[in-house]
């Protein structure tokens, strides 16, 4: 008699699909259940970091002075532009195109990574000319060791590509969220030991090794060798036209701290560059986390007009409805704001603080311009813009330099109101939108907006001299926010509108998947 054979056979190997990484089929699907997912999950990130954002200005704002923040902002300007370089606008073609492969991301990855190697040694060698420039020395070791976050970022920039692809906003939330604490903790902890703006400097570090660390973890993609032929010419192309864009736009927008910071010093520039940072802080929570699920949603849909027209008209009211209110806000209580988060060694901010608002106003509605040329491919038409644009906004610093840092910020808030139509006209060209279109998804919250404003500016002369900064702003905050939701949800009848993406959420989350069966 046969003996039964006692050996187990191992279950077949399963070889992993490399084009789960890259396959975006299983999101048109139902691409609005993904859209209002990722952006509600992005929106709780955001306001996460926000605190963690809030938490690092007052507590470092406290243990630091304006010089401190000078400094550090003086190579910022630099190296922040060198930084864009290692990018190239390939994590955006990763995003925007609609079919691409395993050899094709290895190869863009090997670039940013190539590209990051050259730019830390470029900016090393740029270190004693950014000393020079401003005629100050401390800015030599500050320069060389920023520029060590260089290589975390060449590292990161396919790996957050490719979960942007996937709308995995979930993923790229956590790693944001402990990246932040992290660089936070270390800063403080620095400044409360005597580190100075040296904390400032071991944020930047520790956040972009923390991210590169957070993004491979989350993104099991691993890059193979680099190859040739792999096709990703016309993706270069579209990146280098983007690239075009964020230098001459980043050129910009960063002339302003370049130039007070070599004619006025490290303590006006401290007092601009945080007046700056505070008025986009809430605005930064806001913008981005809706254009993440924007671009790729309107990606996926450059073939269906009308879903095209629809989803970024309603991207677009969402985008000033949370942000008109805020605006509104802080142009009203500009002095408030500054006392309460970065206290009252910074009065002299307020000042600038509240010319900048007024920029704030039109800022979201210009940045979605470039949801329409980047998911429509139009990097190109994007640079043209953009070259435009630059001349127009470095002649307003330019022009408002000789008054310091307010005459630069009045100048660049008359730049930016008269370039907002122009920028949506061309953004628009050619396409399913036009700007009747725009004007009807903004009235609502920009009637709004005003009505919130005055009744902000009432509530702080009648009992601002009576109550406390923080009081002040909170009670303006309760009663513009709650003038501006009952205007646009009862006064113009868009509650339903808004309502109906929370029901679409809980909806959602509740039906079972397709494909899968509920067990009995």
């Amino acid at each position: 008699m046969t003996a039964p054979d006692s050996t187990v056979q191992a279950p077949p190997a399963v070889t992993p699909d490399p084009d789960r990484f890259f396959d975006t089929r299983n999101l048109s699907a139902d691409l609005k259940r993904h859209s209002v997912r990722g952006g509600t999950v992005t929106l709780v990130a955001q306001g996460a970091k926000l605190l963690l954002q809030t938490t690092s200005m007052m507590c470092l704002a406290r243990l630091l002075t304006p010089a401190d923040f000078g400094l550090i902002a003086m190579v910022l300007a630099i190296t922040g532009f060198v930084m864009m370089l290692k990018d190239l606008g390939l994590s955006m073609a990763t995003v925007q195109r609609a079919e691409i492969n395993h050899g094709q991301v290895s190869t863009l990855f090997w670039i940013n990574v190539g590209l990051s190697i050259v730019l830390v040694g470029v900016t090393a060698g740029l270190a004693p000319v950014v000393a020079w420039f401003y005629g100050e020395p401390r800015l030599i070791p500050i320069t060389l060791v920023l520029a060590g976050a260089f290589l975390f970022g060449g590292l990161t920039i396919q790996h957050q590509a490719l979960l942007r692809r996937q709308m995995r906003f979930r993923a790229l939330a956590i790693v944001d969220i402990v990246a932040m604490a992290l660089s936070v903790a270390v800063a403080i902890a620095s400044a409360l030991l005597g580190a100075g703006y040296w904390s400032l400097v071991a944020m930047q570090i520790t956040l972009a090794a923390a991210t590169a660390v957070g993004v491979w973890w989350a993104c099991p993609w691993r890059p193979g060798r680099l190859r040739r032929g792999t096709g990703v010419r016309t993706m270069l192309a579209f990146g280098g036209y983007l690239t075009g864009f964020n230098v001459l736009n980043y050129f910009a927008r960063n002339l302003d701290n370049t130039l007070i910071g070599w004619r006025w010093g490290a303590t006006p520039l401290g007092l601009y560059s945080r007046a700056y940072s505070l008025l986009l802080l809430p605005i930064q929570q806001v913008t981005p986390p809706i254009a993440a699920v924007a671009i790729p949603a309107l990606s996926r849909l450059n073939d269906q007009p009308e879903r095209y027209r629809v989803f970024y008209l309603r991207a677009l009211a969402l985008l000033t409805f949370v942000t008109t209110p805020i605006v509104a806000v802080l142009l009203v209580c500009a002095e408030e704001t500054i006392l309460v988060f970065l206290g009252p060694n910074w009065r002299a901010a307020a000042p600038i603080f509240r010319i900048l608002a007024i920029s704030a106003a039109v800022q979201p509605v210009m940045n979605s311009a470039g949801w329409l040329y980047l998911s429509g491919g139009r990097s190109r038409a994007l640079f043209a813009w953009g070259a435009a644009a630059s001349v127009v906004v470095a002649g307003a610093f330019f022009i408002g330099l000789p008054f310091g840092p307010r005459g630069v910020a009045l100048s660049y808030a008359i730049a930016a109101t008269v370039l907002c139509v122009p920028c949506m006209h061309f953004a628009t060209r050619g396409s399913s939108i036009c700007l009747r279109d725009l004007f009807a998804a903004n009235l609502p919250t920009m009637t709004a907006g005003v009505l919130a404003a005055a009744a902000a500016l009432g509530v702080k002369l009648a009992w601002g001299a009576l109550l406390p900064a923080w009081a002040t702003l909170g009670a303006c905050a309760v009663v513009a926010g709650s003038v501006h939701v009952l205007t646009v949800f009862y006064g113009f009848r868009k509650r339903a509108e808004y309502v109906s993406v929370v029901n679409e959420l809980r909806t959602r989350r509740r039906a079972p998947k397709p494909g899968v069966e509920r067990s009995a």
